[in-house]
């Protein structure tokens, strides 16, 4: 079923950077309001900005939210509801990711990422879901990745939050089929964002440069196989390649490839922990040194 775009109200987490961002700046000219969600009230303002330089007619809501947090995920939606009753759109975007060593992560971390990536994605969308059906139209688009679909030692929590999100996604689907209510999801590989800035790279892994897409052409695939109704929508032509090889490979020789790699990472982590303590060590000694 299509997802209809003109005069519709989009709710768009994860906007103030990288697909969110080019989501929010492509559908300006085609809805009638959006409701920005991120953290970085300065990074929405902006876009608010830019956004309605490109519509001047848009309603444009800037709602900043931490959606780790709650209470804070409650406030956000009793102001949607309180605004609008219940979006037409709802992309759940918003999410981060962490590389390394499971047991040597902060646990801290991993659980504000589950609670972003999972328990966040799934209130949201419990909340406007309901009020789509009983309506009889709606579309939700959930951001997972290419990770939904296989897995890569390193990133055990990021992958488990993501195919949690891909099966999460695809029964909803099934469920709300012929409720007037469209669910879909995108299965992003490598996008050119912030994403490694915010997990770190202590190993120096980079995506193969023929498999990365910019954050405009993600968003634009990612748009259009919404607007289709799309069930999951891949988007780069080698992505889909690599995607389509990975669901034909046995799962034992998945295993073993992917393996092969885990003990010179596991060497990198270790000899880069050593050093940032070597580091942290001798910047104390400098700084308690009588001038």
């Amino acid at each position: 079923m299509r997802v209809r775009f003109s005069g519709a109200k989009v709710v768009l987490t994860g906007a103030s950077s990288g697909i969110g961002w080019e989501m929010a700046r492509q559908l300006a000219p085609r809805v009638a309001s959006i409701a920005l969600v991120a953290r970085r009230e300065s990074r929405l303002r902006e876009l608010e900005e830019l956004l309605r330089g490109q519509n001047a007619q848009l309603e444009v809501k800037v709602l900043p939210c931490d959606l780790t947090d709650r209470a804070a995920r409650e406030q956000l939606c009793a102001s949607i509801e309180e605004a609008w009753g219940c979006p037409d759109i709802l992309i759940n975007n918003a999410g981060y990711g962490d590389v390394g060593l499971f047991e040597r992560a902060d646990l801290a971390r991993l659980l504000r990422m589950v609670e972003l990536n999972v328990i966040s994605v799934m209130d949201l969308t419990h909340r406007f879901v309901g009020k789509m059906v009983e309506r009889g139209s709606g579309g939700i688009l959930q951001v997972s990745s290419g990770f939904g679909l296989t897995w890569l030692p390193m990133f055990a929590t990021y992958v488990g939050t993501k195919q949690f999100l891909t099966s999460f996604t695809e029964c909803l689907r099934l469920e709300v089929r012929g409720k007037g209510v469209t669910v879909s999801q995108l299965c992003p590989g490598p996008v050119a964002t912030e994403f490694e800035q915010v997990t770190g790279n202590p190993f120096g892994m980079s995506p193969p440069k023929l498999l990365e897409l910019s954050a405009e052409q993600c968003a634009r695939s990612a748009l259009r196989g919404f607007e289709k109704g799309k069930a999951m929508i891949l988007p780069g032509f080698f992505n889909r390649v690599l995607m389509f090889f990975t669901g034909m490979t046995p799962r034992w020789l998945h295993r073993w490839a992917t393996g092969l790699s885990v003990s010179r990472f596991r060497k990198k982590q270790l000899a880069f922990e050593a050093a940032q303590a070597d580091a942290q060590r001798k910047q104390t000694t400098s700084e308690g040194s009588p001038s």
